[in-house]
């Protein structure tokens, strides 16, 4: 009797662990903590986790096509172009605006031409051109004056240039000074001319204005230096000896 007890007894602790085993395994059971913590975590196909959506290939290069830099740059060639005619139709005149519109210059073949020191201003000599023709005549701009064999053309006065052409009518006269040495010694090169040289000018600056006239010097010669300057012809002795 004590041994069927005991067998039963263990029957039905078969029978238990049985059940145990079987909630364990169809996962309705409870599992033990330390377990399922290692245990690997699910992750998805390596082949799903690799696709990802494909770019559209017009967007790249929609992007990079959509400049139009072309048809701006060509309106602003255009707007160029006229503010290029303007600027150089601007510029034509030149120095001929001063001229009167029946320009006939005085030079030395309608004129005769005196070139004398004078005591007052110091260094300073009157060139005096008065018009020996029929009818009037024109000076412009400024004597251009040479020494002898001089290599270099002295420079006008700005500060003489008159407010306009000077027009000699028959028998009258116009003049310019010239500053013939530094009155301090500060000039250099200094020499004396025997012969003087008077150029005329046309309509515009440099221009050859005609025959150019050649008038007596002093015996002595004229002694000038690198201060040598011209003022611009002036209708008045005074002002032409005034700078």
């Amino acid at each position: 009797m004590r041994t069927s007890r005991l067998q039963l007894l263990a029957a039905a602790g078969v029978a238990v662990a049985s059940l145990a085993l079987t909630a364990c395994q169809d996962g309705t059971g409870t599992r033990d903590e330390g377990a399922s913590a290692s245990q690997p975590v699910a992750s998805a196909p390596s082949g799903a986790s690799s696709q990802a959506p494909e770019e559209s290939p017009s967007g790249s290069g929609g992007n990079g096509s959509t400049a139009n830099g072309s048809g701006g740059s060509g309106g602003d060639a255009s707007g160029s172009g006229d503010s290029g005619s303007k600027g150089s139709s601007a510029g034509t005149s030149g120095g001929s605006e001063d001229a009167p519109a029946t320009f006939n210059p005085c030079n030395g073949a309608n004129t005769s031409v005196t070139a004398a020191p004078v005591s007052r201003p110091v260094n300073h000599m009157l060139i005096t051109v008065k018009n020996t023709g029929a009818k009037n005549c024109d000076l412009t701009y400024y004597p251009v004056l040479r020494f002898d064999e001089m290599q270099w053309v002295p420079q006008p006065i700005e500060d003489s240039r008159p407010q306009a052409v000077v027009t000699l009518g028959p028998g009258e006269s116009a003049y310019a000074g010239v500053v013939l040495s530094a009155a301090d010694g500060s000039g250099s090169g200094g020499a004396t001319g025997k012969k003087l040289t008077v150029g005329f000018q046309a309509r515009t600056p440099n221009s050859d204005g005609g025959p150019a006239a050649i008038p007596s010097l002093p015996a002595k010669g004229v002694y000038y230096d690198s201060s040598l300057t011209v003022t611009y012809w002036q209708s008045s002795m005074d002002d032409a000896l005034a700078y």
